[in-house]
């Protein structure tokens, strides 16, 4: 089940709120009733097993198996015995993840390096194990660290497959959830978190619907060219590699208010996923804005795991690239995914390797350090949307043919209508090289405008929680914002008619690009 579909919006969301704050009001009496808690798994674990029922199973094994080993965990004293309970619970979570979703990468790459031909297993990847996976790793470590104690059962299962963050995160922290699920069932029924919620969800909606599908077709027309084979020239390859860089931007960001914004309907606040990351100053202030959970996640368990920065300035470049190597792997079973997390593996040792430098550097003017401010922020952009063009390529060499385009190796050409409509002006471009010509994909320069506008969109606009921060919206550091939205009846009918807008665009229901890792 999405949550852009009608079934989710008008149906489940709407049922699985009243039912959990009816039992809630009725489990305050002395009638025994069903758990509010219990009601909210079983309500996720429906979510889940509305993709593919049998995989719920797969689940539930895996939250089973987590949390027998956290309790062994807990209970084991110091020594050889806590160190082995960890090494298999950290073992068979990889290994499932493994086997689920990188068996046939694993195959494919041995017959290609090998040129066998070993049959693929068709395994059809678990939703969400990636992110639940994850989630339960952390657990475990905390608790062989001794950082947990025992919570009861039905909280931890809440905490794993709660269905707001259960799909494509964010990728929970357990001292963020169950000190919150304990609380809620202390405290009274809140109208606010209802209103907040509604507005998260609503705004994420309008992201996915509204922004990221209509700009879907742009990027996929190119980038199915480029993958064929075809030569992409310059303002085709920038149109499609812009235009994919703001649908993941504001597909990812819409679903992390629709989360947000579902959970809150609970009384649950989660972590900030998605901080306005095309607002960086440079690849590091990137990765504290993209999906931030993650990041936090490949830094406190592997990362420093690795060492981090403790065993000097060498090894702290290795296991960064490591680090973001693994990352790219986390997103797909793919070369292209090794790629792009291995370019942003250099981004960041470049980076850190910049500041170092820059900090033995005399104190320049201002007017310089504004300039390069700037213009590291272009090359930041650059950089971010170069790995884009990895992450959304299903071949290398389609990755190959849009770069050659992006830099202007194949030349530039306009859609031929443009030809006479410019009159005298298309003779000048013409006698510089331009080409007017009929282009597959690429009929129009229309959309560009379009592409641009978003992209200062992004660049400037406040975030969604910003707009909220009075009502504390998410867990983390929220930045102000002069254009803060409050509770109030003008406020509550143009939200009203935004959701109406984007539900009655619902033509054609598109998974989340996140669904797919």
């Amino acid at each position: 089940m999405l949550f852009n579909s009608f079934e989710f919006i008008l149906l489940y969301l709407p049922l699985v709120v009243l039912g959990y704050y009816l039992l809630r009001r009725l489990s305050t009496g002395s009638t025994p009733t069903l758990s509010p808690t219990l009601y909210l798994v079983i309500a996720s674990l429906g979510f889940y097993g509305w993709w593919k029922l049998e995989y719920v199973a797969l689940l539930l094994a895996s939250i089973f198996l987590n949390y027998g080993l956290s309790l062994m965990l807990l209970r084991a004293g110091p020594g050889g015995y806590k160190k082995l309970v960890l090494g298999l619970g950290v073992a068979a979570n990889l290994l499932t993840l493994m086997y689920f979703k990188y068996a046939d990468f694993i195959i494919e790459s041995i017959n290609l390096m090998f040129d066998s031909q070993s049959p693929s297993l068709s395994i059809i990847l678990p939703l969400a194990i990636s992110f639940y996976t994850f989630q339960q790793i952390a657990y475990l470590v905390d608790s062989y660290q001794g950082k947990t104690h025992a919570h009861g059962f039905l909280d931890y299962c809440l905490f794993v497959c709660f269905f707001p963050q259960l799909i494509a995160g964010p990728i929970v922290h357990y001292s963020e959830m169950l000190p919150q699920f304990a609380q809620q069932r202390k405290t009274l029924f809140n109208p606010s978190n209802i209103s907040v919620g509604l507005i998260l969800f609503t705004l994420g909606l309008a992201k996915k619907v509204l922004i990221a599908d209509n700009m879907a077709p742009y990027s996929t027309a190119i980038f199915a060219k480029a993958d064929a084979g075809q030569t992409i020239t310059l303002l085709e390859a920038w149109q499609g590699a812009l235009a994919y860089s703001l649908q993941l931007y504001f597909d990812f960001s819409g679903y992390c208010d629709m989360a947000m914004g579902a959970a809150r309907m609970f009384g649950i606040v989660l972590p900030i996923n998605f901080n306005s990351p095309y607002k960086a100053k440079n690849i590091i202030d990137f990765w504290r804005r993209w999906h931030m959970t993650l990041s936090r996640f490949l830094r406190d368990y592997l990362y420093i795991a690795l060492g981090g920065n403790r065993k000097g300035q060498s090894r702290r470049y290795i296991n960064l690239f490591i680090t973001m190597l693994l990352g790219g792997l986390w997103h797909g079973a793919g070369w292209n995914f090794v790629i792009w997390g291995a370019l942003h593996g250099g981004y960041l040792i470049i980076n850190h390797a910049w500041h170092a430098v820059h900090r033995g550097l005399p104190a320049l003017p201002r007017s310089v350090n504004w300039l390069g401010s700037k213009l590291g922020v272009a090359i930041t952009l650059l950089a971010i949307i170069v790995g884009w063009v990895f992450f959304r390529a299903e071949t290398y060499s389609g990755a190959m043919k849009m770069l050659a385009g992006m830099f202007g190796q194949n030349g530039i050409a306009i859609p031929i209508k443009y030809a006479e409509r410019w009159g005298s002006f298309s003779d000048n471009l013409i006698s510089a090289g331009v080409e007017f010509r009929y282009l597959d994909g690429f009929s129009s320069i229309s959309p560009l405008y379009t592409i641009l506008l978003l992209w200062v969109f992004a660049r400037y606009a406040p975030n969604s929680f910003s707009l909220l921060r009075a009502y504390k919206p998410a867990l983390g550091t929220i930045d102000a914002s002069r254009f803060e939205i409050k509770l109030t009846k003008t406020n509550a009918v143009l939200v009203g008619l935004l959701f109406i807008i984007a539900t009655v665009s619902l033509n054609t229901v598109s998974e989340f690009l996140y669904f797919q890792f």
